[in-house]
């Protein structure tokens, strides 16, 4: 029997299923962490997907004659990948499956990002390759989002950097993630060892106000705390003029100057930043090594968006 869809707890979460953004979203779930709630649409829903609008020979015909050095190769065989995509139909009970699990969620506004198969990995994190669309609403807009996602596979950058990591382009396939969206006051990055200088027991924060797209797109300089993981206490802190964020609009984002009053304000308290730190170390255990995390704050309570091996 197909599986399409899955919760984003099952046991069937894997990485050959989900991608490795599902499959730490999956483990993160099930360990009890504050993730938002959501689903998986699988590998095998893509798989499917490209197999019934016949674009797998299109997509290696594409590949044909690439170089990971010469943008002038990669440029053309992604349009081109992209155009083959965006042209093609959806199967019925892919779409049927998706639509009948987003039903309870049609109301409320989704996060629908992607999740490779070669992705968050301790050897490769691929991070960036693919895309994310943030703030989509109705079963229209979620399907169109699952399309661009499936497309964003074969973005010139990402054709790159899997060549450069000698990955075969018949082997990858992609999953997506829906996720109930976050309505975030402020996001950010958490590093559960200091990359500066090593330190194992140095959490670093960086923390930007709105959603994460300004600070993981490095369209802002973000707030940067050093916490004690020991005992959540700042050690120090740089606070930055913060002059852009992002927003939600009413179907989708944009960026937007960062209010005049909150431009040198910490976005962090304390309290919060012990908590964040708390998460990471609670992370850090899990995986049992030092973790990238994505997270988001929304009524004083944070998100885990995301985590990968550093």
């Amino acid at each position: 029997m197909s599986t399409y869809v899955l919760t984003l707890t099952d046991p069937l979460a894997t990485l050959e299923t989900v991608g490795g953004k599902g499959e730490s979203l999956a483990k993160l779930t099930r360990a009890g962490l504050p993730v938002p709630g959501g689903f998986h649409i699988t590998t095998e829903a893509y798989r499917q997907f490209v197999a019934e609008n016949n674009i797998q020979t299109h997509i290696l015909a594409a590949l044909q004659g690439i170089d990971a050095a010469d943008p002038g190769t990669l440029e053309p065989a992604a349009r081109r990948i992209g155009e083959l995509f965006a042209e093609s139909t959806i199967p019925g009970e892919v779409a049927q499956a998706i639509l009948s699990t987003f039903s309870p969620m049609r109301d409320t506004p989704v996060a629908v990002r992607s999740s490779a198969t070669a992705e968050d990995l301790p050897e490769a994190s691929f991070a960036g390759q693919q895309e994310t669309y943030l703030n989509i609403r109705g079963a229209e807009a979620v399907l169109a989002a699952v399309k661009k996602c499936w497309a964003s596979l074969w973005t010139g950058r990402a054709i790159a950097y899997r060549q450069r990591q000698g990955i075969a382009p018949e082997t990858v396939a992609l999953a997506v993630v829906v996720q109930e969206l976050v309505f975030a006051e402020a996001a950010g990055i958490l590093f559960t060892a200091n990359p500066v200088n090593g330190m194992r027991g140095q959490a670093m924060i960086s923390a930007a106000w709105g959603l994460g797209e300004a600070i993981v797109g490095g369209l802002v300089t973000p707030d940067t705390l050093i916490v004690d993981k020991a005992s959540g206490a700042i050690q120090e802190q740089q606070i930055a003029e913060k002059h852009l964020m992002t927003v939600r609009t009413h179907d989708g984002t944009l960026e937007q100057p960062v209010p005049v009053e909150l431009r040198c304000t910490p976005v962090l308290s304390g309290k919060t930043a012990a908590e964040l730190t708390r998460l990471g170390v609670q992370i850090e255990n899990l995986y049992g090594l030092p973790m990238d995390i994505e997270w988001a704050l929304a009524g004083e309570r944070c998100y885990i968006l995301q985590a990968r091996p550093i």
